[in-house]
């Protein structure tokens, strides 16, 4: 990780859960690291706590909709008058919400397309182009995915959810053939872990909490370290390894 102090990664979804873990075990090696999130106030604890345990690097909260494009190129906008551009993108935000296929609200699939998938798409060509215009030849971009995104979870409230994250591990790929087409070296990686113990399954079964709680007490789910762990062991790969894709998942969890 030692290449990579001083430099720049954006981590969307840096509030909570995953995009908290990896922005902290970031700033710990050294990155200077652009979190961002609809709600800023728990990135701005987390940045208060980076500092406070000494870390070298630094935390920048900035408040960001990710459905709403216009402020996706603002964002990229200000990092690169402020930081000169984007050397490594976390693409993490991610949610779910309760639209089976037969009987869905068209909105609730909007929303998980424009956040799980069009979000993902924009911020790695403004990522890649940030790169690109600076010459950096050793990039890397990064999407946390699902094991959701590999097979169907036998559950209706998960079908559509699933379907953007296959997406992401064919934009992922995608990704991967364009760059090498490009002659860069700049590398592209697809993270899915399988049930990570974060807040995700309170906001996805918000009107029932117990069911949100009994998904993480039938089995010792993965935490939210795990996966920056995960993120960290990317990064420090040589140069020359492209790592595809990294499932994680619970020893106990099934499918």
């Amino acid at each position: 990780m030692e290449r990579w102090k001083g430099r720049v990664a954006l981590v969307t979804g840096a509030s909570v859960g995953i995009g908290a873990a990896v922005a902290r075990a970031l700033v710990q090696q050294g990155m200077k690291v652009v979190g961002c999130a609809r709600n800023v106030d728990k990135i701005e604890k987390l940045a208060a706590e980076c500092q406070s345990a000494g870390y070298s690097g630094t935390l920048i909260p900035y408040k960001c909709d990710l459905s709403n494009e216009e402020e996706i190129l603002s964002m990229f906008s200000a990092i690169k008058t402020l930081h000169q551009g984007v050397d490594v993108c976390i693409n993490n935000a991610g949610l779910a919400h309760n639209e089976p296929l037969l009987s869905g609200r068209t909105d609730g699939w909007r929303n998980m397309i424009d956040v799980n998938v069009l979000a993902l798409a924009i911020c790695t060509r403004e990522a890649y182009q940030s790169m690109k215009e600076r010459n950096v030849d050793d990039g890397h971009i990064i999407n946390i995915n699902s094991m959701g995104g590999h097979r169907m979870v036998a559950s209706s409230d998960e079908h559509f959810y699933c379907a953007t994250k296959y997406a992401v591990t064919a934009l992922t790929e995608g990704l991967r053939q364009e760059l090498r087409e490009a002659k860069t070296h700049i590398r592209a990686t697809c993270i899915s872990p399988g049930i990570v113990e974060t807040e995700f399954a309170f906001r996805h079964h918000n009107n029932d909490p117990e069911k949100a709680a009994a998904v993480y007490e039938s089995i010792k789910c993965l935490k939210a370290e795990d996966i920056a762990s995960a993120v960290r062991y990317v990064l420090s790969a040589p140069p020359h390894v492209q790592i595809g894709d990294v499932q994680l998942r619970p020893v106990e969890q099934v499918s």
